[in-house]
């Protein structure tokens, strides 16, 4: 028997004997069991490791934080479905929408965006946009070299599989996790090249 004869028939052996995919245990976590405030710990947590900025307000502190998070800029862009009172306090406001969308140009010109948020994973410091009104087009998320991301409490979740059911998977999904980053061959860190270089993070209890 050749050595190649020997190698398929111990694979069509080993083949034979596998377990139905049905059959394998799936013991991977559903559920984190956390607390709101244990959540909102965790997630905090990861974002600055990545090198996020983070805040934890009330809803009434939004659009004072809001404000201050961007620093006078001269314009900044939100969706048209984002709550106009958490950017009451900021002049230069750019609504971008379907039916009358922001240029590449304006965007790239902007200082910020401001969006809101359809999940966050606070075990891995993941943050989901899914195009929701108040979250936009992908491009209003990326272009702007400042993000400023809004989260409610009540949208973390501790685990992925948990952040996955209450996602809609035909929608565009932008996941983030920190600002954009990426390294060189040398290792050199270098951010703002796939999208914000800055990301500020407003959790909203």
């Amino acid at each position: 028997m050749s050595a190649r004869t020997e190698i398929l028939d111990r694979l069509r052996s080993a083949l034979h004997d596998a377990p139905a995919a049905g059959d394998i245990p799936r013991n991977y976590r559903h559920e984190s069991g956390k607390a709101e405030d244990e959540l909102i710990e965790l997630l905090s947590d990861r974002l600055v490791d990545y090198k996020a900025g983070v805040s934890v307000v009330d809803e009434a502190g939004v659009p004072v934080r809001v404000a201050e998070l961007l620093g006078g800029a001269p314009s900044y862009v939100v969706p048209d479905g984002l709550d106009e009172r958490w950017t009451a306090l900021a002049p230069g406001r750019m609504v971008d929408s379907a039916e009358d969308p922001l240029s590449v140009a304006q965007l790239d010109a902007a200082g910020a965006v401001v969006t809101g948020s359809a999940a966050a994973v606070a075990e891995t410091g993941t943050i989901i946009l899914d195009g929701s009104p108040d979250q936009g087009r992908r491009a209003i998320s990326l272009i702007p070299d400042h993000h400023i991301c809004l989260v409610r409490a009540r949208d973390i979740t501790g685990v992925l599989p948990e952040a996955l059911r209450r996602l809609d998977a035909t929608h565009p999904l932008t996941w983030i996790s920190g600002p954009s980053a990426t390294s060189d061959i040398e290792l050199e860190r270098v951010e703002g090249v796939h999208g914000p270089r800055t990301l500020d993070v407003v959790i909203i209890r």
